[in-house]
């Protein structure tokens, strides 16, 4: 099966754009988006709990800690901006 060389092609993807998209927000926003990372966070949480398959859960999986990990993310780029 191929479906572990998509998924980490997804995650290498998904890796780079948060990256981007967590220095834009901030400097836009300031530290105001966690709240929409965490809430998107917490809805793949259950997403994940919820799903039939086992590979439909890996990736709400993934897609929730990814955008929980944002709302550090979020706090820590704005020290790294500061300084």
């Amino acid at each position: 099966m191929v479906i572990g060389i998509y998924f980490g092609i997804y995650v290498l993807f998904t890796i780079g754009l948060y990256h981007i998209l967590i220095r834009v927000l901030e400097k836009r926003f300031g530290t105001l988006p966690w709240i929409g990372f965490m809430v998107l966070g917490i809805i793949c949480c259950i997403l994940s709990l919820t799903a039939s398959k086992q590979t439909t859960s890996m990736w709400w999986g993934y897609n929730a800690f990814i955008n929980l990990w944002s709302v550090k993310e979020m706090f820590e780029q704005k020290k790294r901006s500061l300084a």
